[in-house]
């Protein structure tokens, strides 16, 4: 592929730094400003420079700015944007180090990691990084260092595929967990930031506002995540074009190269654990939680926990808390047994568990990896079987 990138920067009531910030973007590229509905006359301090100036009529925020630079750089007969804030905050003579990332991984989306050990970083950006950091982690199982971060290479492909229902900030978290779903790699690029005292910083972040979108947007993708679902996957044909992949492929998924034969058996594993011990009502959280912060397969998980419903695990892990307490097993079930003494047996059930949940897990562990191992290997199922997609297979 031949790498054609063009340099967005969204803007909004930025003019009194985005001239300083164009002039040094023109120097790596082509230069796109997206101005989204100003009203200090911003644009108007790039207009005798040799770039393109696109305007909303008003203000529809930042993720609708990208989505309309996207379409005006496909018809520049572009390949990926690199967008990049127009505070200031970031510094234009780090863009090469972007192009020559999307260059070695063309099918990529790259995040700029920002180095917050400089001087007058909000508190609230290093919380908010961290707090979308986190969510992105448990929805998609991917870990990455900003989430937040404006300074970023896309895909140009990648707006076709992943589809969003957010315009303002809180796009720019749900761009990549639902990228990261269709089946892109989503990457940390490290850079430096500037961040000016608090009486010259311009900002147009909402705390109140664009936070509660983001929180909501959270919920929404957290809970889709606990969906035990496989997201649908996108590939290349022959001829090059994006194509998806049915949910019910999953299996061969599964066994593509990001799901190896030792990640099923561990995701199976783990759901027997959690399964065996005594969580009641509350099994399935733990697994998609766990699965999902750890990226492994929650569908094996979940599968495999319900070996545990009851009454056989239950049953056999509170005979092992019996013995362990009396060095005899419980041979008596009754209303005594069962009714009013229920607090002893819960207490059995949990030290049972604490013995049974490994050996359980240990040979489900070692069972599914056998399976998954002697499938692959007589499906001799490999990379390209599973379709060329962005980041070879999904």
């Amino acid at each position: 592929m031949q790498i054609k990138p063009l340099i967005v920067i969204p803007v909004y009531n930025h003019g009194s730094t985005l001239r300083d910030v164009a002039e040094r973007a023109l120097k790596h590229g082509e230069v796109l400003i997206l101005d989204d509905g100003s009203t200090d006359g911003g644009p108007d301090v790039v207009e005798d420079m040799d770039l393109t100036v696109i305007s909303h009529d008003e203000n529809l925020g930042k993720g609708q700015a990208i989505l309309t630079a996207a379409e005006k750089a496909r018809e520049l007969g572009k390949t990926h944007i690199i967008t990049i804030d127009a505070d200031g905050q970031h510094f234009p003579e780090e863009i090469p180090k972007f192009i020559k990332a999307i260059q070695q991984s063309p099918e990529t989306i790259f995040v700029g990691s920002r180095n917050f050990e400089g001087q007058n970083v909000p508190g609230a950006a290093k919380f908010g990084r961290s707090f979308s950091n986190f969510w992105l982690r448990v929805q998609t199982g991917i870990k990455i260092n900003d989430v937040q971060s404006g300074f970023r290479a896309y895909p140009l492909e990648i707006f076709s595929v992943a589809k969003t229902s957010e315009s303002r900030y809180a796009f720019e978290v749900e761009i990549l967990v639902k990228s990261a779903w269709a089946g892109y790699d989503l990457k940390d690029l490290p850079i430096e930031v500037y961040y000016p005292n608090p009486e010259e910083r311009v900002s147009h972040f909402d705390t109140i506002k664009d936070n509660i979108r983001i929180s909501l947007l959270n919920t929404r993708l957290t809970m889709r995540s606990f969906v035990p679902l496989p997201h649908r996957q996108y590939a290349k044909d022959e001829e090059g074009k994006i194509t998806p992949i049915h949910p019910l492929r999953s299996l061969r998924i599964l066994l593509c190269k990001d799901e190896t034969p030792l990640k099923l058996a561990i995701a199976g594993a783990i759901g027997m654990l959690l399964g065996t011990l005594p969580l009641i009502a509350m099994h399935s959280i733990a697994i998609i939680l766990f699965c999902g912060f750890f990226r492994l397969s929650k569908i094996t998980g979940l599968a495999v926990s319900q070996l545990c419903i009851p009454p056989f695990v239950p049953a056999l892990c509170i005979e092992a808390g019996h013995y362990m307490r009396y060095n005899k097993f419980l041979t008596e079930i009754s209303l005594q047994t069962i009714g009013y003494e229920a607090l002893d047996r819960f207490y059995e059930w949990v030290l049972g568990s604490l013995v049974l949940g490994p050996l359980f897990a240990a040979i489900i562990g070692i069972t599914i990896y056998i399976m998954a191992f002697t499938i692959k290997r007589f499906l001799d199922i490999k990379p390209q079987q599973c379709g060329k997609s962005h980041h070879e297979t999904r």
